[in-house]
């Protein structure tokens, strides 16, 4: 079963284009990052950028609108991810208590939705596309 860890730093919605990482944090997410890999469960990962230098397209007019960042409404936003494969929602909950996150950060657990969880009509049309 795939799940995306999404790190949820809060206060990270009005963080400037420059934010400075701390390389203590750093070091400890990478002995972290290191312990997912070494128990061959990690897919994939990435931080990601402040949202100061992102951009939204909205689709609400029927037309595309695009927004630059920062975005006003934002209570939350994403901070980085991760992919894992584990057996169940309980192990993916268990690495992410593992995670040396601070206390202005939240993990979000999601699992990915596979073709197999579809009923035959939604797998139909889904059919053919690969990546």
């Amino acid at each position: 079963m795939r799940f995306m860890m999404l790190m949820i730093p809060l206060g990270y919605e009005t963080a400037p284009a420059d934010a400075q990482l701390d390389p203590e944090r750093v070091a400890a997410m990478m002995r972290y990052n290191e312990e997912l890999s070494d128990a061959e469960v990690l897919i994939t990962l990435d931080g990601l950028h402040p949202p100061s230098t992102g951009a939204r397209v909205s689709f609400a007019t029927g037309a595309p609108v695009v927004t630059d960042g920062p975005f006003a409404e934002a209570n939350e936003v994403l901070g980085g991810y991760w992919m894992i494969d584990v057996g169940s929602r309980d192990e993916a909950i268990a690495w992410a208590k593992k995670c040396p996150a601070a206390a202005n950060e939240i993990i979000e657990i999601r699992q990915v939705q596979e073709t197999a969880d579809f009923p035959p009509d939604v797998q139909a049309a889904a059919a053919g596309f690969a990546i």
